[in-house]
This record gives C-alpha cells, sequence and structure tokens, in this order.
C-alpha cells in the first residue's frame, strides 16, 4: 500500500502577503488560486513535489459561530493554531534568505537535542513554519 500526504491546509489572514511568503520567499509554486465571495484558496508546493499546502481562509465554514470564528482568529493571531515542518539540504541557507527576506524569525538554526537541526519561522498570519536539516 502506498499512502502519501497530498494535501495540508494552514489558514491565511491576507492572501497576498501569504503569496509573498510561500511563493515569492519560499519559491513554491501557486497550483491553484480560487476565489469566492470575497475569499481566497490559494494551493502552493515545492516544485517537483506532489505534496501542497492549501492556504484557506479561517473560519469560513458557515457552521460555525461568531464567538468560535472570533476564538479561532485570536488564535491564528498568536500564533498556536496551525503549523508545518518542511526540510532542506541547506538549513543556514534558507535562514539567511528568509531573514534578509523579512520573515518573522522564531528560532534560529538550532542543534536539538532530540537529533534535528532546525529553524522556525511565522508566516504572515502566523502560523508556525519550522524547516528541519534534511
Amino acid at each position: 500500500m502506498d499512502i502519501s500526504i497530498h494535501y495540508t491546509f494552514l489558514p491565511h489572514t491576507d492572501a497576498e502577503a501569504a503569496l509573498g511568503f510561500y511563493r515569492d520567499l519560499l519559491g513554491f509554486e501557486v497550483r491553484q488560486d480560487v476565489g469566492y465571495e470575497g475569499m481566497r484558496w490559494i494551493t502552493v508546493g515545492p516544485a517537483g513535489s506532489a505534496t501542497s499546502i492549501v492556504l484557506h481562509p479561517p473560519a469560513a465554514d458557515p457552521g460555525i459561530s461568531d464567538a468560535e470564528r472570533e476564538t479561532i482568529l485570536d488564535l491564528i493571531a498568536k500564533g498556536v493554531y496551525g503549523a508545518v515542518t518542511l526540510a532542506t539540504d541547506d538549513l543556514d541557507a534558507l535562514f539567511e534568505k528568509l531573514e534578509a527576506g523579512g520573515a518573522d524569525v522564531v528560532q534560529e538554526p538550532t542543534d536539538q537535542d532530540y537529533g534535528v537541526r532546525d529553524c522556525a519561522f511565522r508566516d504572515p498570519s502566523g502560523n508556525l513554519i519550522r524547516v528541519n536539516q534534511r
């Protein structure tokens, strides 16, 4: 049985800022950019990879109450709602590129006690983006 991850979802609170981070800074290709009733769903991913991240409008479900929507937006703003871990062959070079591009640095490249070298950023919506050295 061959199973792979096709999509993962992260909320975005500003579609243009999300594109600036994922497309322009990380270099991901835009696979879809779909608008509906003033909202946008943007699918991005690394060139050559079948795995995609769908950047979606948060709390767009009509079954969510106003109080729940406010809670979700508060959690996103705090940076504790969504996260993804990426991997690269050259962590230090990617870190320097992201830092120079103005990305919100959470952690500089660090050799972790659990055997991983990684760094961390927040995307423009506050999602935690960890990057591991491959």
